[in-house]
């Protein structure tokens, strides 16, 4: 073989490896990036997935909070009809109560309850049993995310009403439905007016996230894995409140048999304003956060329509949160208290 020969055999072979590099640094910038391999070998047996943190695979699952009891009725939000026991009985069973209620807790769209006034404990509560209880009341909700209480779903709820009181042997007493009806509108008027859900969507400048990525960087701003795939929440201080913050991105991605070869190009953040405390700061805590995903994952924060937002645009919206804040503590439904949170669902 020649010198030529010898000397275009090199050539070639050098072109062709810089072929094969090139194609093996292009697939890689392509590919989503992954999260930071654990410092610390994995129990083979953990069902996370592949590629995350040692504190996001090693530590126990985390459960979300049990959400508490259902708060007493409150004649703010509630049609409450009295029911009185017959004179000749002057107590009922928790068990009899309990077996006397309806099979389902709602009237149309709107929750239905009963409450008992335990003779032992002199407070109003659902009935339990083992207790006996010396009244009742039933009641249903004015208005909620569905819209307000109308003549159809009052008319349930009386049916339902007076089906527990035959039951127990006790005459209900009613208010005029025509009057709660149109309490019912106003208060949904003013819920519709005030009911604030804000959200950011993260979207990657260059190369894109795989879910573990995603988890990363999440979880070192205490976020925590939800009930569905594709979400994680950022608990509030007490528990058993809703969370702070929800982040979501695709559940198809995050279900995927191999989520490391996800591409995710965008993710959310969800604050519904109505269901968190104030004192939460969840405003500030969004913003925040919304930032350092930005930062730490190579992206930029826009708003539903894909618009990056400023931070005069941010500064705006804090303004007219503490507006809307005021409002409905004027009102006696402050975000995050029981009544917000039952209107605001």
């Amino acid at each position: 073989m020649s010198n030529l020969q010898i000397g275009l055999a090199i050539a070639g072979g050098i072109v062709l490896a810089g072929v094969v590099a090139h194609g093996a640094w292009s697939s890689r910038r392509s590919a989503p990036r992954q999260a930071q391999p654990p410092q610390e070998p994995i129990d083979d047996t953990s069902a996370m997935e592949p590629g995350l943190t040692e504190v996001d695979a090693d530590t126990p699952a985390f459960h979300l909070p049990r959400p508490p009891a259902r708060p007493a009725m409150d004649s703010l939000i509630d049609v409450i009809a009295t029911i009185a026991l017959d004179p000749a009985t002057p107590a009922v069973s928790g068990d009899a109560a309990l077996a006397a209620m309806p099979a389902t807790r709602r009237a149309g769209t709107k929750p239905f309850s009963v409450e008992g006034f335990n003779l032992n404990t002199q407070v109003w509560e659902v009935p339990a049993a083992g207790q006996r209880y010396g009244g009742f009341q039933a009641g249903v909700q004015l208005a909620n995310r569905s819209g307000a209480l109308n003549d159809i779903e009052y008319s349930e709820y009386v049916v339902k009403t007076q089906a527990f009181a035959d039951a127990i042997n006790a005459t209900p007493e009613f208010p005029e439905m025509i009057d709660e009806v149109a309490r019912a509108r106003e208060l949904d008027h003013f819920a519709s007016a005030h009911d604030a859900q804000l959200g950011f969507t993260i979207r990657a400048r260059n190369a894109s996230w795989s879910p573990g990525y995603i988890h990363q960087n999440a979880a070192r701003l205490g976020f925590v894995a939800g009930a569905i795939p594709g979400r994680m929440v950022l608990p509030a201080t007490a528990e058993g409140l809703p969370p702070v913050l929800v982040l979501g991105f695709d559940s198809q991605a995050a279900l995927a048999d191999d989520p490391a070869q996800s591409a995710i190009r965008e993710l959310s953040l969800h604050l519904d304003v109505a269901q968190v405390d104030r004192g939460e700061q969840p405003f500030v805590r969004m913003r925040e956060t919304a930032n350092a995903l930005a930062q730490a994952m190579e992206g930029v924060v826009t708003d539903d329509h894909g618009q990056p937002l400023a931070p005069q645009t941010m500064d705006m919206i804090a303004a007219d949160l503490q507006v809307l804040y005021d409002t409905l503590e004027q009102r006696d439904i402050a975000a995050g208290s029981p009544i917000a949170r039952r209107l605001f669902s």
